[in-house]
């Protein structure tokens, strides 16, 4: 009985071959396809991959702590103010009680001629009590130090034995103005701008006192060497760079050399021009070399708002800032 079973077994025919060919060739056949689609899908899954990284890191850059190098009751000028925009918010938004901001211009109304804007905040800066100074040029102005009169103008600049009193000496993007369209010539006009700038500036330094020179990254900007220019030019060397953030200046407006751009056919300023505050910049803060006491490279961060009707604050220790970004 047992012996017919294993017969009867035997004799049954085997299953059909070709289903299984069939589904194993599907099998493969698919596996190949998804192998084909994941090695093409490779290459655009990992440059995905890399545009999200780039946008995470711009979102994290814009949306990091901004850093500010002063404190609202630092006595701080201001070189080559432009449209004076950035000094209003220094007391409007930042409430800095001694802000002196100066301009290149003779006049008000010559300052309004080139920048529209301006009347306004110097409005905004005098009602806070702070002040605006014209004609004052970066490369020729006299120290601002005890018992000194007519303090930032003339050529005669002295090393005297008076003392400087500004805490915070800050120059947002200098430039010369298009002196020149050869890159070579124009790096050159920048530099020496600058190296008169520091040598004029330091003995306005109040002791642990800082300067602060923001430039826009890239060239031909990295051109002009600020850090050799600085220890050349002023004796100075770099405590600290960091990230130039405009939002952290509310109101503020980055101002042409040369003007607003005007439109060609109206002669109105050009809604949509270029605006310099959306372009990378970096700024440099910098100190005497002999310079080791006081708080002359220390930076903060963003301020809280005082309460309404009070602008002065009893003055904190800064906190400390990390080096080069």
């Amino acid at each position: 009985m047992g012996k017919r079973r294993r017969l009867a077994q035997s004799a049954q025919p085997p299953p059909p071959p070709r289903k299984r060919a069939k589904q194993s060739g599907g099998s493969n056949s698919a596996a190949a396809g998804g192998k084909a689609k994941t090695d093409s899908a490779t290459p655009k899954k990992g440059a995905q991959a890399q545009a999200q990284a780039q946008a995470q890191a711009q979102a994290q850059a814009q949306h990091a702590e901004p850093t500010i190098p002063f404190s609202p009751e630092d006595k701080i000028l201001l070189v080559g103010d432009g449209d004076l925009s950035f000094a209003a918010s220094l007391v409007e938004h930042h409430y800095c009680a001694d802000v002196t901001a100066t301009v290149l211009e003779k006049s008000a109304e010559e300052l309004a001629e080139k920048y529209p804007q301006a009347a306004e905040n110097i409005a905004k800066i005098e009602a806070e009590g702070s002040r605006v100074l014209f004609h004052v040029d970066a490369t020729t102005m006299r120290p601002f130090q005890t018992g000194k009169a007519g303090r930032g103008k003339g050529k005669d600049a002295s090393d005297g034995a008076g003392v400087g009193v500004m805490d915070r000496i800050i120059f947002n993007f200098p430039h010369v103005g298009g002196k020149s369209t050869d890159v070579n010539r124009q790096v050159r006009y920048n530099q020496e701008l600058l190296v008169s700038f520091f040598r004029r500036a330091v003995p306005s330094l109040a002791p642990g006192g800082a300067i602060v020179v923001t430039l826009f990254e890239g060239e031909p900007y990295t051109l002009w060497n600020v850090r050799d220019l600085a220890r050349h030019g002023g004796q100075l060397r770099v405590e600290r760079s960091f990230r130039f953030q405009a939002a952290a200046y509310p109101g503020y407006r980055h101002a042409r050399t040369l003007g607003v751009v005007r439109s060609r056919r109206t002669g109105e300023a050009a809604e949509g021009a270029w605006k310099g505050e959306e372009r990378a910049a970096r700024s440099y803060v910098f100190v005497r070399k002999d310079d080791d006491g006081g708080d002359g490279g220390s930076v903060r961060k963003l301020p809280a708002a005082p309460p309404k009707g009070k602008k002065k604050r009893p003055r904190a220790e800064d906190s400390d800032s990390s080096g080069d970004d």
